[in-house]
């Protein structure tokens, strides 16, 4: 009864409830510069190519690392080392997707094809709201940690959780319904006003009481770190799991990074209201409960064999997303195809986060942790997202250079685009990563990685 009392006291405290609004504040600029961003370069007719390629617009989350120490040198006046930098992010990012709202009706007004002097300027625009966005996720992690005791640490990270799928959900699922009513510059701008309640957040948040200490040099934070992990994997074992985690979920990235202009006006033309309600809403309740799945069979099937089963899984998830292109505009089929890869895709990744977690040496686990998962974003941003855009645009001319090909079906597809050969090279392109297991993850070793 004790217990059930402390752990009540413990969800009911102000720290508690500004994690909460915290982890909200934490998701609404990352999935308004993701999925959502992708539906409005879809609405604004800007090509696949150009597309893919604004994915690197993302790598300041693979890269925060770089700039992360110098939130703990360096204090704001007047609202301390956490609350400071969080107010200074939080304050930006109102500023920048304010612009970007701004920005996005200018290019509704404008002519079309839109002028590459204004795209360029909408990258820097994103990419500055990313780095802020970044910035924000550095200073909200090491509040969460400062203000936290230790037997709240458990709690306070599922609530942070829930705050950010709560933004998820809010600004995926329902930016996209109200795009199809009041248009895409004025969801940003009510986005951009929303961000600013997380101002308002941070000022309410309690002070963190606890004395904070950073690294005592770089070699400490960084250089360390790094070279245990080289000494004891050896360098060709290192270089095939560097090499295995910018692949492993390759083909599945390759699948997200293009699935909104496939299912929206640049494919088979569906709504913005369907692809908020099927592919945010419900795409994102099977990716939590894949998660989740993932993560109670890692159990039973030890790393190694939750790798393999899962990566296959993942791998022929993407059928789904062939059989759509083939088949066309047909509700039944769109819900069965994504909501199975994003099910197979939280499964896929409960397994590979549990992978890096056993890579990393106890003594340096949090600095070995940040930097693999960091890799895996670089794949997924660097490499997806360009190549993804630049396959789509190319198989797309192809096809309908070719009207042999553009009127067979499960070549040109439903609209004789080359989706469906899209989605076939996707499957393909989760084969690198399936075929380096062997080397350091064979199916009879249940074990976790030395």
């Amino acid at each position: 009864m004790k217990a059930t009392h402390s752990l009540v006291r413990v969800f009911q405290s102000r720290k508690m409830a500004a994690i909460l609004l915290l982890g909200i504040a934490s998701g609404l600029p990352y999935a308004l510069m993701d999925d959502a961003f992708r539906g409005w370069m879809t609405k604004a007719q800007l090509d696949l190519r150009t597309i893919g390629w604004f994915s690197l617009i993302s790598l300041p989350y693979s890269l925060k690392f770089l700039w992360s120490p110098l939130l703990d040198r360096f204090v704001p006046p007047r609202l301390g080392r956490r609350r400071g930098w969080m107010v200074i992010g939080q304050l930006g990012l109102v500023v920048g997707i304010a612009i970007l709202a701004l920005q996005m009706a200018a290019i509704a007004a404008g002519p079309l094809p839109t002028p590459a002097s204004v795209l360029q300027l909408v990258a820097l625009i994103a990419l500055g709201i990313t780095f802020l966005s970044a910035t924000q996720d550095i200073a909200i992690d090491a509040y969460r940690t400062d203000v936290l005791e230790e037997r709240e640490m458990g709690a306070g990270a599922a609530t942070y959780v829930l705050g950010y799928r709560i933004a998820i959900l809010l600004t995926g699922a329902m930016a996209f319904i109200l795009a199809d009513r009041i248009t895409w510059p004025w969801v940003y701008g009510v986005m951009a006003g929303l961000m600013g309640l997380g101002v308002l957040v941070s000022l309410w948040a309690p002070e963190p009481v606890r004395a904070v200490h950073p690294p005592d040099s770089l070699k400490q934070a960084v250089v360390q770190p790094f070279g245990e992990f080289f000494s004891r994997l050896g360098v060709q074992r290192t270089i095939a799991v560097l090499l295995f985690i910018l692949l492993y979920k390759l083909g599945d990235n390759l699948t997200a990074k293009m699935a909104i202009p496939f299912l929206g006006d640049q494919g088979l033309g569906f709504s913005d209201t369907d692809i908020g309600t099927i592919r945010q809403g419900l795409g994102l309740v099977a990716t939590i409960v894949g998660t989740l799945a993932g993560g109670a069979a890692l159990s039973q099937l030890g790393i190694n064999r939750s790798l393999w089963v899962f990566g296959g899984l993942q791998a022929l998830s993407n059928l789904g997303y062939l059989i759509l292109a083939i088949v066309g505009k047909n509700y039944l089929v769109m819900v069965l195809a994504i909501n199975v890869e994003n099910f197979c895709a939280g499964l896929g990744t409960a397994g590979f986060v549990g992978f890096l977690m056993s890579l990393c040496n106890a003594r340096f686990s949090a600095t070995q942790f940040a930097l693999l998962s960091s890799l895996m974003a670089v794949g997924r941003d660097l490499i997806a997202g360009p190549a993804s855009g630049e396959l789509a645009q190319r198989l797309q001319q192809f096809v309908q250079s070719n009207p042999n090909i553009a009127a067979t079906p499960t070549l040109g597809g439903a609209t004789q685009q080359g989706w469906p050969l899209f989605f076939g090279i996707t499957l393909l392109a989760a084969l690198p990563g399936l075929l380096l297991l062997p080397v350091f993850a064979p199916w009879r070793d249940r074990e976790e990685v030395d």
